[in-house]
């Protein structure tokens, strides 16, 4: 019985970029950030029209602390009041079960696993926190204009500047933006990375409170608050889409 050396298939160096070769193709058919990115376009710009119908003015007595004039004392002031925070709330943990569903099922017809599972988990917790947040600052009712507003035990003032972040941050930047971060990570993907921070710029900035278009009075004020961000996602979905899809054709 002779030793005999058994020739291998590839060296070191070759096995192992084919092993990152076969990762990469993984992950690219892993992909389908589109998918989220449309859904939550849709139920952005769809904000708009339940805020038309959800619109209506109350009068409010008395009047919010403003400017005013010694010779002038109002005692009836009107405000206007709009959106459903049920809709938000139910529309967004939607989106997220569409989500799972839709990268479970496709994983599966491909043959892959799927790395969506911590992307879903975190926007069903950050929107179950923006949800009890809601339902704990209006608990004995919408606070009227000009009145502290409970954070969590905290009575912060309506026209502060911290908290008119914390407000635009309880909205879709925490709801959709940090989720959209989580997906970058667990995705590798440094586009959807750049994507998702400029998602929540456009969400914090004070410029996405009605900087142009009609005033908060206007049945339509929802148009110069959600079109942009709606319309920066459904641009977002078309472009993962165009990137995405000829790479699970060619992963296939």
């Amino acid at each position: 019985m002779t030793d005999a050396s058994v020739p291998s298939s590839g060296a070191p160096q070759e096995v192992l970029a084919s092993l990152g070769d076969l990762t990469r193709r993984v992950r690219a058919a892993q992909r389908a950030t589109w998918f989220p990115l449309l859904l939550f376009g849709l139920l952005t710009l769809g904000g708009i029209l339940v805020d038309r119908l959800t619109f209506r003015v109350e009068d409010v007595t008395p009047c919010p602390p403003g400017p005013s004039r010694a010779d002038v004392v109002l005692t009836i002031c009107t405000a206007a009041k709009q959106g459903s925070p049920l809709y938000w709330t139910a529309g967004i943990a939607l989106v997220y079960a569409a989500t799972a569903v839709f990268y479970v099922r496709r994983a599966r017809d491909r043959g892959v696993g799927t790395t969506v599972r911590p992307y879903v988990l975190t926007g069903i917790v950050v929107v179950a926190l923006v949800a009890a947040t809601t339902f704990w600052a209006g608990r004995h009712g919408m606070p009227r204009p000009g009145e502290p507003l409970d954070f969590w035990g905290l009575e912060l003032d309506p026209g502060a500047g911290t908290t008119r972040f914390l407000e635009r941050f309880a909205g879709a930047a925490a709801a959709v933006g940090l989720p959209l971060l989580v997906l970058s990570w667990v995705e590798r993907s440094r586009a959807l990375l750049v994507f998702a921070l400029a998602y929540l710029i456009l969400e914090l900035l004070p410029v996405s409170d009605g900087w142009w278009g009609p005033g908060t009075a206007s049945p339509w004020s929802g148009l110069s608050r959600l079109v942009v961000p709606g319309v920066f996602l459904l641009l977002g979905a078309l472009g993962f889409a165009l990137v995405q899809l000829p790479r699970r054709r060619d992963a296939s």
